[in-house]
């Protein structure tokens, strides 16, 4: 029970209250706070013993700090005891307000929980309010939340005695101050912690971006950075030397361009369909000078920051050589190596681009076919009521110039009741048909003419004067045939000493005109070491035609050849 002095108490326990709790906000760390607490308490709250059980994240409490005895503190701090164990002793003995107080009558029975507790022995209480050695007291803190911070536990008052209705306001007030400290010690803490963790970042984050400005400056290819989405998609931001020095054209003149201004027109829709994320493509860029590189473009997206803007990252390959090398060996595989005309493979190939399969009897005649076409009527091309269009078409797939409204495409010709089956192993209906004029009479219509060329007297050149001349004297027919010819035209060396002209859009007449000016223009001699050699050349015209293969084309043009050959005398085959 309280004294009469009590005014005087509460007024010396408020000072000592006072100072205790401004020492609590002087600690400059968790720890220190958590020692700051239990000293203030054994200093100035008037008890011997004194321990903070701090909760942990897994919701058990650590002994985290301990005052008035160097014994109890190096045996139990640290320890651990859980949370269900404080919960049974948070409800048990007798709630003073804020506080839990467990008489030594009630308390045995938490002699062999496994929360850490420190008890010396002592002699039995002479009067009731005396303090006994097993009693406990404890001083819960919790956030301003309602969150359980961990418990203060207090032992040995000074006095002797339980402490009065005056103590255990000062204690209770302690502990809410504690509490305070200890959330604002855990506060300073975290905040350090993420400032620490933010300067990592930032350290980590400007070695990387330096680390990417070296890889991207001193990279041995081309690199770029472009804007993605906007009304300026595309546009060049960054460049480094290389692609600079690849281009020909300074990073200030880039920065005016996208890779859409600098493409081939010709390679504008690889350009288009080569996917932001991950896309690769193979195209030629433009350089200063007006010419064009073969470079690999390989695309990336980068973010320049959680949620900020997208940029598109290039890395431009050269590929030059590359593509050269590779231009050659298809060029070496697809043409003679002795004229560089196209052989035999490809001459087989373009003349196979512009056939199908298309059975002789769908076809009509090309008078039919022209009338179909200006009057746009149907005919018949083999059976009744199929129609057939003419068309005038520009260059074909391999170049071929037609003249005039040579082709022509028609329906299936089986597309009628009671028709047989039509063939499944080729698209008619959307072929250009080739048609070949008619044989008897010069009816107007044009055709791809095949002039097959034999030269006359060159196995005896080869005889007399070797192989070296022989050669030198096919690389000259092979320039003749390739001068004497419209660009569109192609000229093939089919072997040996025979050459294939395929020219698209002639006529009988101008088929046979043709091949009399290729004759004439190889019949001139032929200067090869200072000798002049000559040799003739017979020459047969066939006609493609769809519904033929290149085989039976090329062999109709070479029986023809033979014909005319055998239709002329030695002497006129030299004369030409």
């Amino acid at each position: 029970m309280e004294t009469e002095s009590e005014p005087y108490v509460r007024l010396a326990t408020l000072r000592q209250l006072h100072r205790v709790v401004a020492d609590l906000n002087t600690a400059r760390s968790l720890a220190d706070t958590l020692q700051t607490v239990v000293d203030g308490i054994v200093v100035g709250l008037g008890y011997e013993l004194a321990c903070v059980n701090l909760v942990r994240p897994d919701g058990d409490l650590v002994v985290a700090a301990f005052a008035g005895d160097p014994a109890a503190e190096a045996l139990i701090t640290g320890r651990v005891g859980s949370r269900a164990s404080w919960e049974r002793r948070l409800t048990m003995g007798e709630c003073w307000d804020g506080l839990r107080f467990i008489p030594h009558t009630e308390g045995w029975v938490l002699l062999e929980d496994d929360v850490p507790q420190w008890h010396t022995d002592g002699p039995d209480p002479r009067f009731e309010d005396e303090w006994h050695p097993e009693d406990r007291l404890y001083a819960p803190m919790y956030a301003s939340g309602g969150e359980l911070l961990g418990v203060i536990s207090v032992d040995r008052p000074r006095n002797g005695r339980r402490p009065g209705a005056w103590g255990r306001e000062a204690l209770q007030m302690y502990a809410f101050q504690a509490a305070i400290a200890i959330s604002n010690a855990r506060l300073r803490a975290n905040m350090q912690r993420a400032l620490v963790r933010l300067e990592r970042e930032q350290q980590a984050l400007r070695a990387s971006e330096e680390s990417f400005r070296q890889a991207f400056e001193y990279a041995p290819s081309g690199m770029a950075i472009a804007e993605m989405g906007g009304d300026q998609h595309g546009r060049l931001l960054r460049t480094n030397d290389a692609l600079c020095r690849l281009l020909g054209r300074p990073a200030s003149v880039l920065r005016r361009y996208s890779f859409s201004d600098l493409v081939h027109p010709e390679d504008i829709g690889t350009l288009l369909r080569t996917s932001a994320e991950g896309g690769r493509a193979e195209l030629r860029l433009g350089r200063r000078d007006g010419t064009y590189v073969w470079v690999s473009l390989r695309n990336s997206v980068v973010a320049d920051a959680a949620d900020g803007p997208r940029f598109l990252l290039t890395h431009v390959e050269d590929i030059e050589e590359r593509k050269r090398h590779e231009l050659q060996l298809a060029h070496r595989a697809s043409h003679d190596s002795l004229t560089g005309l196209p052989n035999s493979a490809e001459l087989r190939a373009r003349l196979g681009a512009r056939l199908c399969r298309r059975p002789q009897s769908a076809r009509a005649s090309a008078i039919e076919a022209l009338d179909a076409a200006y009057e746009g009527r149907e005919v018949h091309g083999g059976h009744e009521g199929h129609e057939v269009r003419a068309e005038a078409g520009g260059a074909g797939e391999h170049g071929f110039q037609p003249d005039g409204p040579d082709r022509y495409t028609a329906s299936d010709p089986f597309d009628f009741p009671g028709a047989p089956t039509a063939p499944t192993d080729g698209p008619y209906d959307h072929h250009v048909h080739t048609v070949a004029p008619a044989a008897d009479v010069d009816d107007g219509t044009k055709g791809l003419a095949v002039l097959f060329c034999d030269l006359d007297g060159f196995k005896s050149i080869n005889d007399r004067f070797g192989h070296h001349t022989g050669d030198a004297v096919l690389i000259e027919v092979a320039r003749r045939l390739t001068t004497g010819v419209r660009d569109g035209d192609t000229v093939a060396r089919l072997g040996g000493d025979e050459f294939v002209v395929l020219a698209d859009g002639l006529g009988a007449a101008d088929a046979a005109d043709l091949a009399v000016r290729l004759r004439n223009a190889i019949i001139p001699p032929i200067r090869v070491d200072g000798r002049a050699v000559r040799v003739g050349a017979s020459f047969g015209i066939g006609w493609a035609s769809c519904g033929m293969s290149a085989d039976e084309v090329l062999r109709s043009a070479d029986q023809r050849m033979y014909i005319e050959k055998r239709s002329r005398s030695k002497a006129h085959r030299r004369a030409g």
